[in-house]
C-alpha cells in the first residue's frame, strides 16, 4: 500500500515509472533518440501502478496562506532505492540501472 498525502499520487506513480519503464535508447549510428514518439515509449498503465490510499495529514497548515500541506518532489528521493531493494529482497538479484528490467534479473 502506498501512503498518499493529500491525494497526491503523481510522485508516487512518477517515480515508478522511472524505475521501472524509462529508458531512452539511442541509435549507435545516428546518435539521436531512437524511441523519441510515445509509439516507441513505454508508458505505464493502471495496472502497472498498485491499489492507492488517500490519508488526508491533521488539519489545515496554518503557517500555509490557502491552508495546504503538501510534498513536493522530495517524496521521490528515495522510491527508486526502495523498488531496487524489493526486488533484490525478492529475486537475490542488486540492480544497479534502470529501468529495471527482466532483461537484468536473468
Amino acid at each position: 500500500m502506498t501512503l498518499i498525502v493529500n491525494g497526491e499520487k503523481r510522485p508516487l506513480d512518477l517515480d515508478a515509472r522511472v524505475t521501472l519503464f524509462e529508458e531512452t535508447v539511442t541509435d549507435a549510428g545516428t546518435g539521436r533518440v531512437a524511441n523519441a514518439t510515445f509509439g516507441d515509449y513505454l508508458v505505464p498503465v493502471n495496472a502497472d501502478i498498485p491499489d492507492m490510499e488517500v490519508v488526508f495529514v491533521g488539519g489545515p497548515d496554518p503557517f500555509n496562506p490557502i491552508g495546504v500541506k503538501g510534498v513536493g518532489e522530495i517524496g521521490l528521493v528515495g522510491m527508486a532505492a526502495a523498488i531496487a531493494n524489493a526486488v533484490f529482497h525478492a529475486t537475490g538479484r542488486r540492480v544497479r540501472a534502470t529501468p529495471i528490467t527482466l532483461d537484468l534479473l536473468l
